[in-house]
């Protein structure tokens, strides 16, 4: 699978935000305190956003149900 430069700025990857997310990261402002995405010029937010819901979601799917 190829890696995807989303901030070009500060070199954040598809893979480090998909990371991010599974480390517990759902929030645009905690993928930007912790990695510096979108931070300089903005021009990645649209698709920073757009791969931080993906992966959260997917995140989300794999989460195991809670015993009833």
């Amino acid at each position: 699978m190829c890696t995807m430069y989303i901030c070009l700025c500060n070199a954040v990857t598809d893979h480090d935000i998909r990371r991010e997310a599974a480390d517990g990261v759902h929030s645009f402002a905690e993928l930007q305190a912790r990695t510096g995405c979108s931070d300089c010029c903005g021009c990645c937010e649209q698709e920073a956003r757009a791969t931080l819901d993906k992966a959260v979601s997917q995140v989300r799917c794999q989460l195991p149900l809670a015993a009833a």
